[in-house]
């Protein structure tokens, strides 16, 4: 009997040890600001999204414009930037692959830097350096101007200007469309989006045009999987992958979001949502706010 309850111990330990951990998080009341990344040159066009490499310890800040026509005296590349930042926010160096960056993410299944370009749905029509695209990365954590092609372009994910987050256990996206409560679910195999995420804008007390336009955030915490800019009333939602509406986090009050806010300068990286502000610095600086405790 006592070899009986041995076993069955050393099984419920195992089971233990080894069950899926779940990820749970208490939503903050207030944001607390875990940095702050001044850009030290004036964005080429739009300061779109922020990214962070675990190694090196590093964020990258992408800007996105389109491309200039082509002549018989310049290419139809993208003049915008990536720059790149050491965890304390120094900057390193900036480059210009020459894409519209509009999501910028690290991606651990490639273990590359990954950019979605404006308009990867072809939705305003085919142009040139549009789909997802691979960025190379120094050792030390520069970036450089060479790149790779993931993808090219893909109608499921919806609205041109969307900035799709990533999630990279589901190895999907989540592209949130224009004047809508709407979240696309995008699986980059296929051809057609896979499921559709209806926010629930009214129960969080805020209309469409209230919150990011183009912007969901993929947190990764189970339960909480989506984060939501209110420019409005300065704070951030958060929903369920159903769109069940969980909680909000204040965000400071003398907090000075301007109209852009609606259409970029935000991103969600090291476990942190990213704001650009505008009038803070030369040319404007991105905070970073944890929402969770």
């Amino acid at each position: 009997m006592r070899v009986r309850q041995s076993i069955f111990s050393c099984i419920l330990v195992a089971g233990f040890l080894f069950a899926p951990l779940v990820t749970q998080a208490e939503i903050l009341s207030e944001a607390t600001l875990g940095i702050k990344i001044p850009l030290t040159q004036k964005p080429t066009s739009r300061p779109m999204t922020v990214a962070y490499i675990p190694s090196p310890a590093c964020y990258y800040i992408a800007d996105g414009g389109l491309a200039p026509m082509a002549s018989e005296f310049e290419a139809p590349v993208s003049k915008s930037m990536v720059h790149a930042f050491t965890s304390e926010g120094k900057y390193l160096n900036s480059a210009k692959p020459g894409y519209d960056n509009r999501s910028l993410y690290y991606n651990p299944n490639s273990a590359k830097l990954e950019t979605v370009t404006y308009n990867i749905s072809s939705a305003a029509g085919f142009g040139p350096n549009t789909g997802i695209y691979a960025l190379d990365t120094r050792d030390t954590g520069e970036i450089k101007e060479s790149s790779s092609e993931v993808m090219q372009f893909n109608p499921a994910f919806g609205d041109a200007a969307t900035i799709p987050s990533y999630d990279p256990e589901a190895k999907r996206y989540y592209a949130k469309q224009d004047r809508s409560n709407k979240v696309w679910i995008v699986d980059p195999k296929q051809r057609e989006k896979v499921g559709e995420i209806a926010l629930e804008l009214d129960k969080a007390g805020v209309a469409f045009d209230d919150v990011s336009d183009h912007f969901v955030a993929f947190t990764g915490v189970k339960g909480q999987e989506l984060a939501l800019l209110d420019v409005d009333h300065k704070a951030v939602l958060v929903f369920d992958l159903t769109g069940k509406f969980i909680g909000r986090c204040s965000l400071p009050q003398d907090l000075k979001l301007r109209a852009q806010n609606h259409f970029n300068g935000t991103g969600y990286a090291n476990d942190m949502l990213f704001i650009y502000h505008e009038n803070e610095g030369e040319f404007g600086t991105y905070r970073g706010y944890k929402i969770f405790k």
